[in-house]
């Protein structure tokens, strides 16, 4: 029988910020992580978004915070780091939903944007401080805000912080945090990286891991077109059009391909926006505002832009490339068919992409349908890049290396 909030020892001004948000069952991953943090354990949890990962450290994390004695002087008691500005910007609305009836403060700071007000509420005096890693190390370079009180530590979607090039900024962080303390650390995946990571930095730690990486897969729908690459953006157009879609993610590969296939949907009159991460960070906050108020009908994000974006109960996911990590196409497709509702993962993939495909049908022990839309049926005598196939698996391990000062480089600040 499924526990419910109220038998997790939450106390009763959380219980009622949770029931005014709808909810009455915890999600399997805030029942296992909520009694031990609660009992001050350090913890390594494996779970992917939208799995309900935020509360499941928000909500103890102001259990513990709350009992304590509030001095006029509030110092920063509770550190969430997290990859990207979006990210950032979602918990501190979950923090702030879910402390409405609690007398704590918290702010976030980010870059893309002017650091004064963010270091006014740090000034003001804060118990709470959601963060990325490079804002935070900037105004601690400046000496504008102190760790040295922190009690908490969260680092939030690990993963895609060591995928980003975050690890020296990690350490950094670490060196300047009291070496007494709690520590949570959430990722999507437990590799190798991850476990020699929470090995530095966790002590003892409880693992909670809610299920394995492809279940998120099997609730959703999956079929993929097979067309050529030339032909893909008439494709996605009139797929959106024929199916009257008004609320879909599509995925590329590149930022570059983002601004393009954008600038055609918006040409074929149909309204989107491109999130990613040369952007600014108004852009961004808009666009992601249009996607939600049902202005902006189509969002077209890089995976390390959308990674972590609350879009709830989102009905169509299109892979307008296939991503070459198998583990990304997971990332991307858990946006649909969230809390129970239908979703649909359509991948256009061409010919160029088949080893892709395979890598993530075996990660996912599935053979995902194929259908060939009348009028952009492919070339049956295409033939793949054979640079691109002959030099897959170097190509990926170095693009990961090369791109990470510059994946760093646009979140940092």
């Amino acid at each position: 029988m499924p526990m419910k909030f109220n038998e997790l020892g939450l106390m009763p001004s959380l219980l009622k910020a949770v029931n005014e948000k709808g909810y009455t069952d915890p999600s399997p991953i805030q029942e296992k992580a909520i009694p031990l943090i609660l009992r001050r354990k350090d913890v390594l949890a494996s779970a992917q978004t939208g799995t309900g990962k935020t509360a499941g450290f928000t909500l103890p994390l102001l259990q513990i915070l709350s009992k304590q004695s509030n001095s006029n002087h509030r110092k920063i008691k509770a550190l969430i780091l997290t990859p990207t500005r979006e990210l950032a910007a979602q918990i501190y609305d979950n923090v702030i939903e879910y402390s409405r009836h609690l007398k704590l403060r918290s702010t976030v700071i980010f870059g893309g944007v002017n650091q004064k007000p963010q270091v006014s509420k740090i000034r003001s005096g804060i118990d709470i401080l959601i963060a990325t890693p490079g804002r935070l190390l900037d105004l601690e370079n400046q000496r504008l805000l102190s760790l040295r009180n922190v009690e908490i530590l969260v680092l939030d979607e690990a993963d895609r912080m060591l995928d980003m090039g975050f690890q020296r900024d990690i350490n950094k962080i670490m060196n300047l945090l009291p070496s007494k303390r709690q520590n949570l650390l959430f990722s999507a995946t437990f590799s190798k990286e991850i476990k020699r990571l929470a090995k530095g930095i966790l002590n003892d730690p409880a693992m909670v891991e809610t299920s394995p990486q492809n279940t998120t897969v099997e609730a959703i729908v999956q079929y993929v077109y097979n067309v050529d690459k030339n032909k893909k953006s008439s494709l996605i157009i009139q797929l959106i059009k024929e199916g009257n879609w008004k609320q879909v993610l599509v995925f590329t590969r590149t930022k570059h391909g983002a601004n393009n296939l954008c600038k055609k949907m918006i040409k074929a009159d149909i309204s989107a926006a491109a999130i990613h991460g040369n952007k600014s960070q108004g852009a961004r906050t808009r666009a992601l505002a249009g996607f939600k108020d049902g202005s902006v009908e189509i969002l077209v994000a890089t995976d390390i832009a959308a990674r972590g974006l609350d879009i709830p109960l989102l009905p169509h996911v299109i892979n307008f490339e296939l991503p070459n990590i198998p583990e990304d196409y997971v990332h991307r497709i858990g946006r649909t068919g969230r809390a129970g509702a239908k979703g649909e993962a359509i991948s256009l993939v061409c010919i160029d992409e088949k080893q892709y495909l395979k890598d993530i049908e075996k990660l996912v022990n599935l053979r995902i349908p194929s259908k060939i839309k009348q009028g952009f049926e492919p070339d049956p005598n295409a033939v793949p890049e054979p640079a691109k196939q002959k030099n897959r698996n170097n190509f990926n391990r170095n693009k990961g290396r090369s791109n990470r000062n510059k994946k760093r480089n646009n979140y940092r600040k």
